[in-house]
């Protein structure tokens, strides 16, 4: 009971700051508006850094009437924590994964569906067309309306111990996953036994031998320093889930025709640079695992995409999702 109390109170404490900085930085200044923009990633991840480039051409475009405050690292809590800050009004943006998304908004599911897109072109040429514009729009319903997918590569498995040739080698292995139950599905279909757990906690419990591994993309293996840990990287590419770039619609409503013009342009033009950092990232980052002595490992894809199928064909019996998914599969 104290326990909950705590968290109650610690919650209610977070909430009452952010009120303060957003009330703060509207009365700072009138002549401009100031968006509160909150993520989980480091400042040295590629995200951040068209977050960065969408932060200058914002400020560009509205000539300094609207600018993005950013707070990154996970100032202001979790990517859950920070979709409710959303949708209550006291924080105007975020970036989060599409399966953090699919909790609040159900269309979001599709993209965390196993070996969904053939390849980033595929994805891309989807995300960027009308069926990714009506998932992005979609959210509006739930307060939280997208304005546009980054690049976040594909998730793959990084182990303590051997390479996950096959999917009979995830057997009596934990592996951490986020707290998607999809992202669940998938490692249990696969033969291994799916540990939800906040990213924030990983690197201990992989020092500590809680989980035996994990899943996720090059970027994030070595920013997140997990690299150090676990010396063997199996390039299965189970997913290729996008980041989402979100503003609350209580915030949005707030501006006027004009300055909603300006965000979802500066948005859309952050897209290009975010895939070409990401792009150089996962080249420098590479060549970091190679220094490192991480072991890398390239399988034959068709047992795992075989073994994930039951998680596609249970999406296929809603109508909506049925629809979303033939769109996908016709590109």
């Amino acid at each position: 009971m104290w326990e909950f109390k705590i968290v109650k109170l610690k919650l209610c404490g977070l909430i009452g700051a952010v009120v303060c900085l957003f009330i703060m930085s509207c009365s700072e200044n009138t002549s401009h508006k100031t968006l509160l923009f909150a993520h989980s990633l480091p400042i040295t991840h590629p995200v951040h850094k068209g977050i960065l480039s969408m932060q200058e051409i914002l400020n560009e475009k509205s000539g300094g009437k609207l600018q993005i405050k950013i707070f990154p690292d996970g100032q202001l809590g979790s990517e859950r924590e920070m979709l409710e800050l959303l949708q209550i009004g006291s924080v105007a943006m975020t970036k989060v994964s599409a399966a953090s998304m699919s909790s609040f908004a159900p269309e979001y599911k599709v993209l965390g569906i196993p070996y969904l897109f053939r390849d980033s072109k595929h994805m891309f040429g989807v995300l960027e067309g009308e069926v990714g514009k009506k998932i992005l729009e979609g959210g509006s319903e739930y307060l939280l309306r997208g304005l546009c997918f980054y690049d976040a590569g594909a998730r793959s498995f990084y182990t303590l111990d051997g390479f996950i040739k096959t999917p009979e080698d995830l057997k009596g292995k934990k592996i951490r996953v986020m707290n998607d139950q999809m992202a669940v599905n998938m490692v249990n279909d696969l033969g291994g036994s799916a540990t939800p757990m906040a990213y924030g906690e990983l690197y201990t419990a992989l020092q500590q031998r809680v989980v035996d591994g994990a899943e996720n993309n090059v970027p994030s293996f070595v920013t997140s320093n997990h690299y150090e840990i676990c010396k063997f990287y199996t390039v299965d590419e189970h997913t290729m889930t996008p980041d989402v770039v979100v503003v609350g619609t209580k915030f949005w409503d707030t501006l006027n025709e004009e300055e909603k013009e300006w965000l979802q342009a500066a948005a859309d033009e952050s897209v290009a640079k975010q895939k070409v950092f990401w792009s150089e990232t996962v080249k420098e980052n590479m060549e970091v695992l190679k220094k490192a002595n991480v072991k890398i490992y390239n399988p034959d894809k068709s047992p795992f995409i075989a073994k994930t199928k039951p998680i596609m064909e249970a999406l296929l019996k809603d109508p909506t999702m049925k629809k979303i998914i033939d769109q996908i599969n016709d590109y």
